[in-house]
């Protein structure tokens, strides 16, 4: 019988890389303690209409990549691919903004999109989401930057760099938009048929197409920084002027938008040289209005998603997290010693202390090689000889040290 293998780009976190998930997941509390932001967990699947309402009907998220389908009650169901409008979902539902105070939240776990596996990501991959919903001003905005600088710093990672731009409001983006189609109307023999698309229902996209053509004619392309009403503009100049306060490094790109229609005003992505052309560590920015998109009342937004995947690839190419091996390793000797090592472990473990052991009897040179291989820092070694004397054998595994350990109080 052939071997049922994992599907095409859903893969295992394997104990190996467990450790690096688990310290991102750390600082992520950690990080989020500090600055007020609580957990939310949302589940992976909402009903389809959240995503083509938040995200948009014309965005390749919602046209080719989500996993969706038909359940048991005729109700169309979507795994998430992105996190934002279930997280806007659950505050509505719940009335989470109801004490007038803004809410700010985070959520961790995997989303689900249909394209090409490629490096660092995967059609079952995992994100950070952190969200501030109630808050209007400029300040959010950039604590939700200085949030999301002190968790990379926390990573211990550096080369990073905040790419930031402004996309306007309801007010000044209908003219600019306009401006948009009459000059990729003029070039749209030019365009991919994708962008062809893209100009009848959302122009705004084609400023972020992968295709080289038009990445060339976005380039001479008007840019929303020069379209801007009095109140976005004012907003985006307090937003550079509170990152300069903070000491925090960034570069204006008029080309940078967000991949989703919900965007409104300030719009970053935090990029590292490491990641080759897969530079986007983490991206996100103000959507003040997808809450009423939605079905809810107004109520402004912020928020970015890291991907978790990218962060693990980071880490490791630093080496920034030592293995986790155990503080003792029990090597078990002889039957005898079985019960005995057994409530020893028990006892070490209550203690706090990592413990590994194979819960079968073998020779030194065979129980030593284990040890090894484990990590463990001591091992700790019974067979009769030790059951005898009562006195068991600790071997520190650097030091190639010897002491022993009273057996007594586990062999009653």
């Amino acid at each position: 019988m052939s071997t049922i293998n994992s599907i095409k780009g859903f893969k295992d976190i394997l104990p190996a890389d467990a450790p690096f998930w688990q310290f991102i997941e750390k600082v992520v509390r950690d990080v989020s303690r500090r600055y007020d932001f609580e957990e939310l967990r949302p589940p992976i699947a909402e009903k389809t209409e959240i995503f083509a309402r938040g995200i948009g009907e014309a965005t390749d998220i919602v046209e080719k990549e989500m996993y969706s389908f038909v359940d048991k009650g005729e109700e169309r169901i979507t795994l998430r691919p992105e996190a934002t409008a279930g997280i806007v979902r659950s505050v509505l539902e719940h009335h989470l903004t109801a004490g007038g105070r803004a809410v700010r939240l985070f959520c961790m776990g995997p989303m689900f999109r249909y394209e090409k596996p490629q490096k660092g990501r995967q059609r079952q991959f995992h994100q950070i989401d952190v969200e501030v919903l109630g808050d209007a001003g400029p300040y959010v905005d950039v604590e939700v930057l200085s949030w999301l600088n002190d968790f990379l710093h926390g990573l211990g990672l550096t080369g990073l760099m905040i790419n930031l731009n402004s996309l306007g409001c309801p007010e000044c983006r209908p003219a600019f938009r306009e401006l948009l189609v009459k000059f990729f109307t003029a070039r749209v023999e030019s365009l991919c048929p994708d962008c062809q698309r893209r100009l009848e229902m959302n122009p705004l996209r084609i400023i972020d197409c992968k295709n080289e053509k038009c990445r060339e004619i976005v380039k001479d392309a008007p840019i929303m920084l020069d379209h801007l009403c009095g109140d976005c503009t004012d907003h985006f100049n307090k937003v550079k002027e509170l990152l300069d306060l903070l000491g925090l490094k960034y570069k204006v790109n008029p080309f940078l938008v967000r991949g989703l229609d919900y965007y409104t005003r300030t719009a970053f992505e935090v990029l590292s040289d490491d990641l080759g052309s897969q530079s986007a560590v983490a991206g996100g920015g103000r959507y003040d209005g997808l809450c009423k998109e939605l079905g809810g009342v107004d109520i402004p937004a912020i928020g970015f998603a890291i991907g978790m995947e990218r962060l693990v690839m980071l880490l490791k190419e630093k080496a920034a997290i030592e293995a986790q091996t155990p503080d003792y390793y029990l090597a078990v000797l002889s039957e005898a010693a079985l019960p005995v090592a057994f409530k020893l472990a028990k006892d070490l473990r209550d203690n706090g202390h990592h413990v590994a052991g194979d819960w079968e009897v073998g020779s030194l040179k065979s129980r030593m090689k284990k040890a090894d291989k484990s990590g463990a820092a001591k091992t700790i070694m019974i067979g009769d000889d030790e059951l005898g004397r009562k006195q068991a054998v600790v071997r520190d595994m650097q030091a190639h040290e010897q002491t022993e350990l009273d057996l007594a109080p586990y062999m009653a």
